[in-house]
């Protein structure tokens, strides 16, 4: 009896075996065709996987499409902002000789101005912001669908999204983020919008 049941679960492991392959062969077989990427390009994004964390030794560099001297870029696509001196690397917001430009994360407004040049057209001490919230350090370059859109830093240092039901354009940013684009970004400074 110890042979018939042995015979039989080997039986049993070849036919599982052989399912296995087949399934494996069927789903192989109907999967669409993928090419490999180049060599030194990148393959698409994976699905459902999150952008790999920026290393904060190594800051995000200014946009290539933002032109060139001194001025703010801001990526709406990024959430993110830089203030560029005239010589880049040089000097940068920090001060420091060969420092790397200034950048920080925002908070965008949920109106969004068009990629594209601009300059600071009005600035403000202290004011209350079209969400109603009071907000210091107004920066304003632009307006779109009515609104003035310009950064600022909201005086409790909160930084929460937006209300997506009002159209407001303040682009928000940290108290310490705030006073550098005050210092940074006077009339007339050129601001550069990239997607």
């Amino acid at each position: 009896m110890a042979r018939s049941s042995s015979g039989i679960v080997a039986g049993l492991t070849a036919v599982a075996l052989g399912a296995v392959g087949f399934l494996a062969y069927q789903a192989s077989a109907s999967a669409p065709e993928r090419k490999p990427a180049a060599v030194g390009q990148p393959g698409p994004p994976a699905p459902n996987r999150p952008a790999p964390a920026a290393d904060p030794a190594k800051p995000l560099p200014v946009p290539a499409d933002s032109g060139t001297g001194k001025r703010v870029v801001y990526s709406v696509g990024l959430k993110r902002v830089w203030l560029v001196e005239a010589a880049e690397g040089s000097g940068g917001a920090n001060g420091a000789p060969g420092a790397e430009p200034r950048t920080f994360a925002v908070v965008p407004s949920t109106v969004h101005p068009k990629p594209g040049g601009y300059a600071v057209t009005s600035r403000s001490g202290a004011v209350t912001g079209s969400d109603g919230v009071p907000i210091e350090h107004v920066v304003r370059f632009t307006s779109a669908e009515g609104v003035v859109v310009g950064f600022s830093a909201r005086v409790d240092g909160s930084l929460p999204a937006p209300d997506a039901k009002k159209k407001t354009g303040g682009i928000r940013m940290s108290r310490a983020d705030g006073d550098a684009v005050w210092a940074f970004a006077t009339i007339s400074t050129k601001v550069v919008v990239v997607p």
